[in-house]
């Protein structure tokens, strides 16, 4: 240990050791001017003199410094110490996800609410044009308040934006052809040769982590990290319903869809992944299983089962009645109706309508821009944009297909004169 309690480095204090990594030491620390306890990782003195080590180091700094997002972790800043560089944090209380499944598998219902805060985190980041490169379980930490924060982005490789400073000495360390980084096991197949990757490579780490999470053994092992390489280039994990019996097909599906050894087969994008494990999970139950919930046709999913005209609007009377015997059973018990507010953005709001585990679907005109459809998810801060033409919602189906009126011109009376379609929510044609 380089540091000792009392120490300072600029106005951080030293507080305690926490523990030690491949590139560095970690310290708890105190911010004296903002008065504020954080995590500092100082950079091992024996690889401050490493200039591809360094590189990485302040990469790592650079990348994680340009996001923000509640399941990455928050970088403050960075700064040198005697030649060695540091990086300060925001300080996570919990455990990492490698230590969280050294006991076995996640119930079902955790994995898919950690494996949605994965997906959530990695689309911010993508959004940027980043890409991890090493997404596994001791990247990711589990906070007391069950929150999944993604750390060290030391391999993140800058796709799209530009460095800050165009005149700034430091280079993004480059990725040669026939150079491996990342770790056994996790790696896209992609990874493994070598060859160039872009973030769907983190989609299939994804689906490692995952996998593992649900089952609690590794998708791809061996006696040694060749072996396990060989495995992730040729082979397929084994089922995860045969290992437990517990996972809907659906969800078989998506994870199937994660580890696709093609890029191109692949899941395409975390924000779509994201959008449909909200879909899936249900809101509550004790005994951690999922619902055998079936989505509509989409590049994640098979084929659907067709919803006739008559079903959807058979399912909108039929909304309408339990609505009805909602409110007798209010008015009979006189429990007063509690109301949650789901967005503080400011438009024009129609044709809202329940879908399936309490999520809900609206079209809305926000902030001046076109009317557009939206899901949000009964637990999600804000809607996400269906990527389906303008419309109005008029039913969901169970299966989670929507009715909507394409075109719809608002007559004398308020009705709407247009063109009745059936979408599949994940998008697609109407």
């Amino acid at each position: 240990m380089s540091l000792k309690a009392g120490d300072r480095l600029g106005r951080y204090e030293i507080l305690s050791f926490l523990g030690a990594g491949a590139m560095g030491e970690v310290f708890r620390g105190r911010d004296s001017q903002l008065r504020r306890e954080v995590a500092i990782k100082l950079l091992a003195s024996s690889l401050a003199a490493d200039p591809e080590l360094l590189l990485r180091f302040e990469q790592e700094a650079r990348a994680a410094g340009s996001l923000n997002h509640p399941n990455l972790l928050v970088v403050y800043d960075a700064g040198s110490h005697e030649g060695r560089p540091f990086l300060v944090s925001e300080l996570l209380e919990g455990e990492s996800l490698s230590k969280r499944l050294a006991s076995g598998a996640l119930p079902p219902r955790k994995a898919v609410e950690y494996a949605t805060q994965i997906a959530r985190g990695l689309a911010a980041a993508h959004a940027k044009g980043i890409v991890h490169r090493d997404l596994k379980p001791d990247n990711l930490f589990v906070t007391r308040e069950g929150q999944v924060k993604i750390l060290d982005f030391g391999l993140a490789k800058l796709t799209q934006q530009p460095l800050p400073n165009p005149d700034d000495k430091t280079q993004l360390m480059p990725t040669t052809a026939g150079t491996v980084l990342g770790t056994p096991g996790y790696m896209a197949p992609e990874q493994v040769r070598g060859e160039a990757v872009d973030h769907r490579a983190d989609l299939f780490s994804f689906g490692a982590v995952f996998y593992e999470m649900l089952c609690g053994r590794r998708a791809f092992t061996g006696r040694s990290p060749a072996d396990v390489m060989t495995a992730v280039l040729r082979e397929e994990p084994p089922e995860i319903g045969e290992l437990t019996g517990k996972v809907p097909p659906t969800l078989e599906g998506i994870l199937r869809r994660c580890l696709e050894k093609d890029a191109g087969a692949r899941a395409q994008s975390a924000h779509d992944l994201a959008f449909h494990l909200e879909v899936l999970a249900a809101p509550s139950a004790a005994s951690g299983a999922l619902p055998a919930l079936a989505l509509p046709a989409s590049p994640w999913f098979g084929a659907r089962r067709p919803v006739p005209l008559a079903l959807a609007a058979g399912l909108a009377a039929a909304g309408l009645l339990v609505g009805l015997l909602a409110g007798r059973t209010w008015r009979s018990d006189d429990r007063p109706p509690t109301y949650q507010r789901l967005t503080f953005r400011r438009g024009m709001l129609d044709a809202a309508r329940f879908a399936p585990n309490d999520a809900i679907v609206f079209s809305a005109a926000w902030e001046g821009q076109p009317r557009a459809l939206f899901f949000q998810p009964a637990a999600a801060a804000d809607a996400m944009q269906l990527s389906l033409p303008a419309a109005s919602v008029l039913a969901v189906s169970r299966d989670g297909e929507l009715a909507i009126a394409l075109d719809c011109r608002a007559t004398h009376n308020g009705t709407c004169r247009g063109t009745l379609a059936i979408a599949p929510m994940s998008g697609g044609a109407p």
